[in-house]
């Protein structure tokens, strides 16, 4: 399929937001129908709740923000917003299972009150960055890495500008990229005095709308053993714009920390330090953009990146209906949905007895 597709499938996206925005108020009407299935078709009744999932802002309406309140009532939507299908960050956050504030799935399908009805919650950026590390060039002071970039939807080109960040041992630099047919080549270069692993982040941003964007993040070896997996030195937790930084070893050290997104990067603040865990300040940036946060620091003689999103996704929760679809209705919904201005994928997939 031609590029041009594509960049239909982006005006059409937004034609379908112009829709949208006439759709406020719509959560107040669809709840007193979500409750019963008599007289509707299961379709119907489902594509009513999957909307009353995004538009609702749930009970209390600001369950996001407090990492130990469980929802009365389920809802993901932003509290005192006029943007239908706006949902809030710290809501959305929450249902990644790696955060430690986390809601866990049977938490939510209590917060429901539909006994008979499972569900699925899928949300992710519009398009896909693909980084591949394509060759390494050692010389005697420094060492060049050749990056190859795919900015794509299922397999067709996305027209995209770049933002890259590339972060080590005291070391941060950053360069804008454009990747016109959805391909880009970047050459990283970093002195043998620079203590890895090393990552390489890229955000793209679609040429047509500035609201959507998607991001991926590399770990290459320099100077280093190859990068252990997310996760291995620190569990990373954002929430109401405080990360929460906890350690799985007692020898950590952390040393630096930074927020960044398309258009901006801040270090990061410190305001609590103990044994255990350390807690950061996260700046509010005016920026549609997710915030890729990263933290370096020193286990034993080991130095180690971690990083994580804010709002963290891509993320899934709930039932697998892979293996029960001949138990149940399956039905998926997918909707363009606003986080933090910028826009995502969400796909509900909600299921229940055969009819």
């Amino acid at each position: 399929m031609p590029a041009v597709s594509v960049d239909t499938f982006f005006a059409c996206s937004l034609m379908v937001i112009a829709v949208l925005s006439a759709m406020t108020g719509a959560s107040k009407l669809l709840y007193p129908y979500i409750n019963s299935s008599s007289g509707q078709n299961s379709a119907q009744r489902y594509e009513e709740i999957s909307r009353y999932l995004l538009l609702n802002t749930g009970k209390p309406t600001n369950w996001g923000q407090n990492g130990q309140e469980v929802p009365e009532t389920f809802g993901l939507a932003k509290s005192d917003s006029d943007i239908p299908y706006e949902l809030d960050m710290d809501k959305v956050t929450r249902l990644n299972v790696e955060n430690v504030y986390s809601v866990s799935y049977a938490e939510l399908y209590s917060s429901l009150k539909l006994s008979d009805v499972s569900f699925r919650l899928e949300i992710k950026p519009i398009f896909q960055v693909i980084i591949n590390l394509t060759a390494t060039f050692a010389f005697t002071n420094e060492t060049t890495y050749q990056f190859d970039i795919l900015t794509e939807k299922q397999g067709i080109a996305v027209r995209s500008e770049l933002t890259c960040y590339v972060i080590a041992e005291n070391y941060m630099n950053n360069i804008s990229a454009d990747a016109p047919m959805g391909r880009a080549s970047w050459n990283v270069t970093l002195s043998n005095s620079v203590r890895g692993p090393a990552l390489l982040i890229v955000l793209a941003r679609s040429i047509y709308d500035s609201r959507i964007v998607s991001f991926s993040v590399c770990a290459f070896a320099h100077n280093s053993e190859q990068p252990k997996s997310v996760g291995t030195f620190l569990r990373l937790s954002p929430l109401n714009h405080v990360l929460n930084a906890s350690f799985v070893d007692s020898e950590v050290n952390l040393s630096r920390a930074y927020a960044l997104t398309f258009d901006y990067d801040s270090a990061l603040t410190q305001i609590v330090d103990n044994n255990e865990s350390a807690l950061y300040e996260i700046p509010y940036f005016l920026d549609p953009s997710p915030t890729i946060i990263v933290l370096t620091g020193w286990n034993h003689s080991e130095f180690f990146t971690e990083w994580v999103t804010y709002p963290q996704v891509p993320l899934q929760i709930g039932v697998d209906f892979a293996n029960t679809m001949s138990l149940s209705n399956v039905f998926s919904y997918t909707y363009e949905v606003t986080i933090n201005s910028a826009i995502y994928e969400c796909t509900v997939l909600l299921g229940g007895p055969k009819d």
